[in-house]
């Protein structure tokens, strides 16, 4: 067990002050939060820094500062840090969680780690009797250390030896198996390094001779793994197990869903399977709640488009639509428009499949068609409630578009989404779902058109040899551009030449103008050319401008536009 910080002694051999006065006198916590902190280490036998913690009283990183200044260790920031191979070889994953420390770095023979507690003897006296090495201890808060972990020790190659001692094993079929079983441990390295990656899904697709592994990354399918046809049951009934899906039924497609906790981050996958040819496919969407989403500010809206969004969230009633390809970002969108809502002064309901994000003072629904809760049956009762702001996840069917319509007309804020190829086509497109035609320009406020655009690694970018022939394509767009940029490839990106997304929008504003054509049939380019006369910027007009600013390249805002 570690040495608590109150058994301390000062180079003179007087006591260290205790943890909690410490923190007391300098104003970090109360008294009664002190004597409540006191009284769960007395109940549950934790230290006091850890109730406090806890008890949400303090955060890691005090803590991880108070201790520190006692044991006289740095504070490192293992958030981004780059370590090598051969030094996490030299610690055990097993070990390395066990004891909350990660190895960063070695000189001779000096290991230098980040710990959680700097305090804990037995854990140092364990490290460097397994390393034959001296420990040169260093300290970070412990969640951050946990997610390092994680992301560190998620490597293809320790996923190439889990294989490799699954291939060894006799029991790789064998689904009630201990929770240290190597393909659990398969199947967390593999969603931990989708996370890494920062893939948005996971594709486990068999083949008659392996089973490959591909993840999402900025909005491209990559092949990460390749993973012995042998081991195909076992890892599919594993992925099953954990949806809460039936493990026996291989003939129907199923869904579900779990929850993965990458270090103290709980991440939210939802799963789909799909009989084929050499077996199932399973398909992983990862929904990570606790990503920060970008405040309305951020989003990246040009400015005049910004200023009349901004006007409109002011109104009692309309709806706002937010139109785009699955995985175009339109919840962010959503969720960041309702950010800049008074909840306050305003009763704002939301109605979605799945609830990404948690909103203080919102009240979120979730959708659950087994038990008849549809986006209709659920909108229905919603508006029984007596709401100011309704977000409805996606309007799917003739009855939800019919209900919000009418709720946009009868005093109602509506935020939804619908998937058309631009702005303008929702016009169309809720006529053909059923809509009346006359109902549209009453109810319809706007519709924010959004795709999802790859932007240029930093590492490697260089100026784009074909600027000129973009200049010559484009010349109103990128007549006078001179930073027209590339990227030319590197390991930080994978030699995509491309790390990260942004976002491109477009913003309709219906207004008296669209009544007319709207009655009259108008089709999609007669109602972009009335927008485009009244200074609608499309969304290949809004990527040239990041284009002409080398954040992303010509050729990208075309893949993705055109």
């Amino acid at each position: 067990m570690a040495v608590p910080a109150t058994e301390l002694l000062h180079g003179d051999g007087s006591l260290l002050k205790p943890l909690g006065q410490r923190l007391l006198d300098a104003g970090v916590i109360s008294q009664a939060q002190l004597n409540l902190a006191l009284r769960e280490k007395d109940r549950t036998g934790i230290y006091l820094g850890t109730a406090l913690v806890n008890l949400g009283f303090i955060t890691d990183d005090i803590l991880t500062n108070s201790l520190a200044a006692e044991t006289h260790t740095q504070v490192v920031d293992v958030n981004n840090v780059i370590i090598d191979d051969q030094v996490l070889k030299r610690v055990p994953y097993e070990m390395a969680k066990r004891y909350r420390l990660l190895p960063l770095s070695e000189a001779g023979d000096t290991l230098t780690v980040a710990m959680a507690d700097a305090f804990d003897v037995v854990a140092i006296d364990a490290l460097e009797k397994h390393t034959s090495m001296v420990a040169d201890v260093t300290s970070a808060p412990e969640s951050d250390i946990v997610e390092a972990l994680e992301r560190h020790y998620a490597q293809s190659n320790s996923i190439e030896d889990t294989v490799e001692l699954l291939m060894r094993s006799s029991a790789t079929d064998d689904f009630d198996v201990p929770a240290e079983s190597p393909m659990i441990r398969l199947v967390d390295q593999i969603v931990a390094l989708a996370i890494k990656l920062r893939a948005t899904d996971i594709h486990v697709e068999p083949d008659e001779k392996v089973m490959r592994v591909r993840m999402r990354v900025d909005g491209v399918l990559r092949q990460e793994l390749l993973i012995p046809i042998r081991l195909r049951d076992g890892l599919i009934a594993r992925l099953k197990l954990m949806a809460d899906v039936n493990i026996t039924e291989k003939r129907l497609p199923q869904d579900g869903r779990f929850r993965f906790l990458y270090g103290r981050r709980e991440i939210d996958l939802r799963v789909s399977t799909l009989p084929t040819h050499h077996g199932e496919s399973v398909v992983m969407r990862i929904l990570d709640s606790a990503d920060t989403r970008p405040g309305f500010a951020d989003l990246g809206l040009p400015g005049p488009a910004r200023e009349k969004l901004e006007e409109m969230l002011e109104h009692p009633f309309g709806m706002i639509l937010v139109t785009g390809p699955t995985g175009s970002g339109k919840t962010t969108t959503l969720y960041s428009l309702l950010s800049e809502i008074d909840a306050v002064q305003r009763s704002i309901f939301t109605l979605e499949d799945p609830i990404e994000y948690s909103i203080p003072l919102v009240r979120q629904t979730q959708v659950r068609t087994d038990i008849g809760m549809t986006f209709a049956a659920g909108l229905r009762a919603l508006l029984r409630q007596d709401p100011d702001v309704v977000l409805i996840g996606e309007m799917r069917d003739l009855e939800t578009a019919q209900l919000a319509v009418r709720a946009a007309l009868t005093g109602h804020l509506v935020f939804t989404t619908l998937h058309t190829n631009n702005a303008v086509g929702v016009i169309p497109r809720l006529v053909d779902m059923g809509v009346e035609r006359y109902l549209l320009p009453a109810a319809l406020s706007a519709v924010v058109g959004q795709r999802l655009i790859r932007k240029i690694c930093s590492e490697c970018a260089e100026p784009d040899p074909d600027a000129a022939r973009w200049r010559d394509q484009f010349p109103e767009l990128l007549g006078d551009a001179t930073s027209l940029m590339r990227g030319h490839g590197c390991p930080a990106c994978k030699q995509s030449g491309f790390r990260g997304r942004r976002a491109i929008f477009e913003l309709l504003v219906l207004d008296d103008d669209f009544h007319d054509a709207i009655l009259a049939r108008a089709n999609a380019r007669e109602l972009e050319s009335i927008a485009m006369g009244k200074g609608m910027r499309t969304m290949l007009m809004d990527g040239m401008r990041h284009a002409a600013a080398g954040d992303t390249s010509a050729a990208e805002v075309l893949r993705v536009v055109r």
